[in-house]
């Protein structure tokens, strides 16, 4: 990329994300060069090999200064000041990659987090002020994260979870995470509530919504063929009878109020399928009369039943 010639240059191993972290790590492309000197010792060495990620962290704010204090006096949209801009983005590229590695167990492509996370770069950098006196890395890393948990939160999921519980599942998560270092084990719903302050309710729904990222087809073959049966096949389906459970319920409480002889013409007649000329065999009485008796039986299941009235 092109810069100004009046710029210090950036090294291939430019660690402004391990002077952001504090720890003094750098990427593969750090190492000092030469062996150790001859005679040496082991303590030497060492400090040697300590002393270059401090080095490189001091060129990498020296560097990011005096961009910002070039930027500062360009106008903006002009090349000059895109040309610097750009020099700015690059140069803290290695920030961006170290917030984006803390999001590896999200099984999101690493390139995607990483251009999340720069387009949170280019808004820090349009709106840092170097006068106030705050480290570069310091003003960028809370926009960076920021930019990459929105990215989680809105696009990522699939199935849409409420604010309030997104931001619960974070400090739920980084609990989590404490209580296991603490107990050496995975820690209770109870623990992580206490903890929080929270309800156990409000932890489990938590840990639901931290499970929303990815979608399982219930089609999906299993792994294993002796293994379970797979989702499709543990799902129930909707009964046709269920429809009549009520209605046979509602029934039997509405009979119980007839006569005995009205309830077995009634049965006779709707559960045994017999015509009246067949009833008025069985029962011996003629059809004319169990006409009748449906009729007043029919009345007064109507005026029994709650539903109707």
């Amino acid at each position: 990329m092109d810069r100004s010639p009046t710029l210090p240059q950036a090294s291939p191993g430019h660690p402004v994300a391990a002077d952001a972290a504090g720890t003094g790590a750098a990427d593969a492309g750090g190492a000092p060069s030469g062996p150790a000197g001859t005679g040496g010792t082991a303590a030497g060495t060492t400090g040697r090999a300590g002393a270059a990620p401090r080095s490189r962290s001091a060129a990498a704010r020296a560097l990011t200064q005096a961009l910002f204090d070039e930027l500062s006096g360009l106008e903006a949209g002009s090349a000059a000041h895109n040309r610097v801009r750009d020099a700015l983005i690059e140069a803290n590229l290695p920030l961006v990659r170290y917030v984006a590695a803390r999001f590896r167990s999200r099984n999101e492509p690493m390139e995607d987090v990483v251009q999340v996370g720069t387009i949170g770069l280019i808004n820090a950098i349009d709106r840092f002020d170097p006068e106030r006196g705050v480290q570069f890395p310091t003003f960028a890393m809370p926009t960076i994260v920021g930019e990459i948990r929105r990215y989680f939160r809105d696009n990522v999921r699939t199935v849409h979870v409420p604010r309030r519980l997104h931001e619960m599942w974070v400090q739920v998560s980084a609990a989590t995470e404490d209580l296991t270092v603490l107990h050496g084990r995975s820690p209770t719903t109870a623990e992580i509530a206490e903890r929080l302050r929270l309800s156990e309710e409000d932890v489990l729904a938590c840990i639901e919504a931290g499970r929303s990222y990815r979608a399982t087809s219930l089609e999906a073959a299993q792994e294993r063929e002796d293994g379970p049966p797979g989702l499709l096949d543990r799902l129930g389906y909707e009964d046709p009878e269920l429809d009549g459970v009520e209605h046979r319920d509602l029934v039997r409480h509405l009979l119980v109020q007839l006569p005995e002889r009205e309830q077995r013409i009634l049965l006779l007649r709707y559960y045994r399928n017999l015509t009246q000329s067949q009833i008025s065999a069985e029962l011996g009485v003629s059809q004319m009369h169990v006409s009748r008796l449906l009729s007043r039986s029919f009345a007064r299941l109507r005026a029994a039943n709650r539903i109707d009235a």
